[in-house]
């Protein structure tokens, strides 16, 4: 496997951001063998959650080794975090997608077969890309047609809304400190879903007492109200940040839970059967 880290550029500049950094992006790779030769196999991009205060570990390395055990490359993007204002995060996974599309052939990645992946607020940017790749502020910024447009979105646990049902820091922590911030209806992510949305893999716990369950209910109502294609898994027990569910991931007993384990292969048969 080849795991490797890399500077993604964004042209900050262009939003009114100055003296901003690179954001780094690492590598799961399978590199190609002559023996198996190549499988143009699917990707994964992986945003960990954090509240868009930091980034968990938990839902980085850990999920990236599991997906390239399954025959899916996969990568982890540190996206900004930490009080940086919509649509930093935003255009970083958008410039992120588009340099794995560019080194599809290399990498041994089918390019109509891409995915983004998030955990709770990374769920939020994941979901951000799938419906604001095709804004202006989005493609014009970054000077992009479509090759930053994710094929489908895996989301866990995630934050959705700005609204009633809102994870108010992870809100807070891309919009500012004031509630009525224009940016609020841009967060509400139930808003913005429509036919060029991704098809999308999405799973949540009833009993999540820091993301409701309620923003997994409005993001697939709109992506149904938009006829877009989606599979979706409530939990009846397991609260917040299961991560993988098992040992491998799980801090105290609670995140270890075998019902909701089943996440994982569930999302990938139906990233690599896209058509089933």
């Amino acid at each position: 496997m080849k795991i490797k880290k890399y500077d993604i550029q964004i042209p900050y500049e262009r939003i009114g951001i100055k003296n901003a950094l690179s954001v780094r992006l690492t590598t799961y790779i399978t590199e190609i063998s002559s023996q198996i030769g190549r499988k143009n196999k699917p990707a994964v991009i992986i945003c960990p959650g954090g509240g868009y205060a930091n980034l968990s570990d938990r839902e980085s390395e850990p999920v990236a080794l599991r997906f390239a055990a399954m025959g899916v490359q996969a990568f982890v993007l540190e996206y900004s975090v930490n009080q940086k204002p919509f649509p930093m995060a935003l255009l970083e996974l958008a410039q992120t997608t588009a340099f794995v599309r560019a080194n599809a052939v290399s990498w041994d990645i089918d390019p109509d077969n891409i995915c983004v992946c998030g955990f709770s607020a990374g769920g939020h940017l994941a979901a951000s890309l799938g419906v604001h790749w095709n804004k202006g502020f989005v493609k014009d910024t970054l000077e992009f047609t479509d090759e930053h447009k994710p094929n489908s979105l895996i989301l866990c646990y995630p934050v959705i809304t700005a609204g009633e049902y809102a994870h108010k820091g992870s809100v807070r922590n891309i919009t500012g400190l004031n509630p009525a911030s224009q940016l609020t209806d841009l967060v509400s992510l139930e808003k913005h879903v429509d036919a060029d949305t991704p098809r999308t893999f999405i799973w949540h716990c009833a009993d999540d007492d820091v993301v409701p369950v309620e923003n997994t209910i409005l993001f697939i109502s709109a992506l149904s109200r938009s006829n877009i294609s989606f599979q979706c898994t409530v939990y009846p027990f397991g609260g917040h940040g299961l991560a993988l569910c098992d040992e491998t991931t799980s801090c105290i007993p609670s995140q270890y839970n075998k019902k909701c384990s089943g996440w994982f292969n569930d999302a990938v048969e139906w990233l690599k059967h896209p058509d089933k």
